[in-house]
């Protein structure tokens, strides 16, 4: 069967309202038949909750994105995984990375993304939507050397790729460009996004923009550099603001701002300390870091923009995350997610709208590699018994710079209440052993349905013919 049957035969028939119930937004023109929006998100690598002047940064001056905030919806609960590889997997696969399958069958500390998963590109195609993926791919292992051939960008949905498999050197979809200068990375990879976006203005698109910055090592080019108040990182989120800004006025420039969502977002909280202040974002009032399961590390900015669409002027507390990017595009383009497979992620199109203002989302788990450590169930969050520096983590060897606070012991359940003390400083679970009893329970439905780091989720997927997890007996009886 060709892959574009298969895709046919796992979608169904493409209608105008996606399997969530909710209505397709595309607006009819006269003579023109529907219009579909134009989707662009754009992912920063590394960048703190507190780095963008709307999330309170001070030193750091972000004007276009700001303005896109004030133009549009600011979401203050957006969550990701605490990697850079594993937030991507579960961005475009719309699923906890735990339950995605990799080559050989084997979990990764950064996902080697089978062929056989399915992205939002493909998804959108059904629609009728180019796609294009620019700049940091990461689905392939976090491999620099180069693409296996398997997992290339254009292997899976996208019509277009220029960009690095992890670091490394530069494609242009799967020819090799060679080695390119940092600084020039945010530069070139917004020079290519304008491309793309004037040669298909006339066609919906979705445009996948996934900046390296401000990832270390840090560069900025000498139109930015020593410009800020913030040193070195703040030079790199300035510049990284500006180049947004471009974006934005081509859109306005080509007439195609009116029907196009714009998103901006971080994989993940910011680079830890341990590099220097100068290197590393901020988390402000959330606890933790980059590679860690409190807050700091898996809470991050979200904009979104999209004029007659989302309202102007709203910030969202609802909770959402990297997981219903899929399903919410998939609505807003009118095409069904795949039902062939179990999608993780919730339609959140009506919270994007101001329709709705209840998350769809009932329950948030907080993975770090193989390892279920936390629960999120509306306002409560509760942390899960672990040893101090868990022997089955694949970064235990780098800890004691990478990690911080999270290689501590926690010999009991933590319990905080995220709507009181967003900095989670005081636990909770003595008082409320009710709210305790009931997370862990969604914490056991988890490690039954996804799996955990001692075992096998009963929805995990696998297509290849190795043993499912090999890692799992070491653990078994831990």
């Amino acid at each position: 069967m060709r892959r574009r049957d298969f895709l046919r035969a796992v979608f169904g028939t493409i209608g105008g309202i996606c399997v969530s119930g909710c209505v397709n937004p595309t607006r009819r023109r006269a003579g023109r038949g529907v219009e579909k929006p134009n989707i662009i998100f754009i992912l920063a690598d590394d960048m703190g909750y507190a780095d963008l002047g709307c999330y309170g940064a001070t030193s750091i001056k972000t004007p276009r994105i700001d303005r896109m905030a004030a133009e549009g919806m600011r979401f203050s609960s957006f969550y990701t995984q605490p990697v850079c590889g594993p937030t991507r997997t579960a961005l475009l696969t719309g699923c906890y990375p735990m339950r995605v399958a990799e080559y050989g069958n084997i979990k990764r500390h950064h996902p080697f993304v089978h062929v056989d998963e399915i992205l939002i590109p493909e998804v959108l195609k059904q629609a009728g939507y180019v796609s294009a993926c620019i700049g940091k791919w990461d689905l392939n292992g976090h491999s620099s050397d180069g693409f296996p051939k398997e997992v290339t960008p254009n292997k899976q949905g996208f019509d277009y790729f220029y960009g690095r498999p992890s670091e490394g050197p530069l494609y242009r979809n799967e020819k090799l460009l060679g080695k390119a200068p940092r600084t020039e990375l945010t530069k070139r990879y917004t020079n290519e996004a304008l491309k793309f976006i004037q040669q298909n203005s006339s066609q919906p698109f979705f445009i996948y923009l996934a900046h390296t910055m401000p990832h270390v090592p840090l560069a900025a080019t000498v139109d930015f550099k020593g410009k800020s108040q913030r040193g070195l990182y703040g030079d790199v989120v300035e510049e990284m603001d500006f180049n947004v800004g471009r974006i934005l006025d081509k859109l306005k420039d080509l007439q195609i701002d009116h029907r196009t969502m714009v998103v901006f977002a971080s994989d993940n909280g910011p680079w830890p300390h341990w590099t220097g202040a100068d290197e590393s974002g901020s988390a402000g009032p959330l606890r933790g870091q980059k590679c860690e399961t409190w807050e700091g590390g898996v809470r991050v900015p979200f904009i979104l923009r999209a004029p007659g669409l989302v309202p102007a002027g709203q910030v969202c507390d609802a909770m959402i995350g990297d997981v219903d990017m899929l399903p919410t595009f998939a609505c807003l383009a009118g095409v069904d997610v795949p039902g062939d497979r179990i999608i993780d992620g919730k339609n959140v199109l009506p919270l994007m709208t101001g329709q709705s203002t209840v998350s769809p989302v009932l329950a948030r788990y907080y993975y770090y590699d193989t390892h279920l450590q936390a629960v999120r169930s509306g306002n409560w969050k509760l942390i899960l018994p672990r040893p101090k520096c868990p022997p089955w983590l694949s970064d235990k060897g780098l800890a004691g710079n990478w990690r911080g606070r999270d290689v501590e012991e926690i010999p009991e359940p933590q319990l905080y209440d995220l709507r009181h003390d967003i900095g989670e400083t005081t636990d909770m679970a003595k008082k409320h052993p009710d709210i305790v009893e009931r997370l862990l329970h969604l914490a056991q439905l988890a490690r039954a349905d996804i799996g955990d780091y001692n075992r096998i989720g009963q929805n995990a997927r696998f297509f290849d013919s190795q043993p499912a997890r090999p890692d799992v007996a070491k653990w078994k009886n831990k």
